[in-house]
């Protein structure tokens, strides 16, 4: 049995404005560190035996903290980034309304079915974070990992571990927190969802 802790990076320098982050590379930005620290205090007394984040500088800054004080060494996995947002990456959704009207209609309507324009298929980077967490976990038997990643990708794998279809991933999971908690077991092949969301300091 494995658990697995699951969190989105902190808060970057877009995200004052909503701009669509995907696999462009932002920094965290003041409040984004801060919660990198809150996460460092929880993971001091949370018994981790791993770390592991997406190689996007976001995630990695959001987890360097923990590793400090915990002392082990984060483990980069490429199939944690967040999903390519195509030509939207960089935009708010009201200029990415402007630029792809009819695009982002279909989007919200059947996110998977009709991704961002030039976007990576969700369903492939459904197939690569689900794998990626699996093959954490069979590497940490009875471990319990830190696993620092992005919003849409932590929704669709959730989605997908526990039966809900893609399509209705933003309905059903609306949003991830900053920072947040969502704690995740797996023992042999099944996934239990244990929390979802929890901030740190609640």
């Amino acid at each position: 049995m494995t658990r697995i802790f699951l969190v989105r990076h902190g808060v970057t320098v877009w995200h004052a404005e909503n701009r669509y982050a995907g696999s462009t590379d932002v920094a965290l930005d003041q409040s984004g560190y801060g919660q990198a620290e809150q996460l460092a205090a929880w993971a001091s007394d949370a018994g981790l035996t791993a770390i592991w984040c997406s190689p996007l500088t976001r995630a990695r800054e959001t987890a360097a903290p923990a590793a400090r004080v915990t002392g082990l060494e984060p483990q980069i996995e490429e199939r944690l980034r967040e999903i390519d947002f195509g030509q939207v990456e960089g935009k708010t959704i009201a200029e990415a309304e402007q630029l792809f009207p009819e695009e982002i209609r279909r989007f919200k309507v059947d996110p998977i079915t009709f991704p961002m324009p030039g976007g990576e298929d969700p369903r492939r980077a459904t197939l690569r974070g689900v794998s990626a967490l699996r093959e954490i976990a069979l590497a940490h038997p009875q471990g319990r990992v830190l696993v620092v990643a992005h919003s849409t990708l932590i929704r669709l794998a959730l989605c997908s571990l526990f039966g809900i279809p893609l399509a209705r991933y933003r309905i059903v999971l609306p949003a991830v927190r900053n920072a947040a908690l969502t704690e995740i077991q797996f023992e042999n092949e099944n996934a239990s969802l244990i929390q979802y969301n929890s901030p740190l300091n609640s």
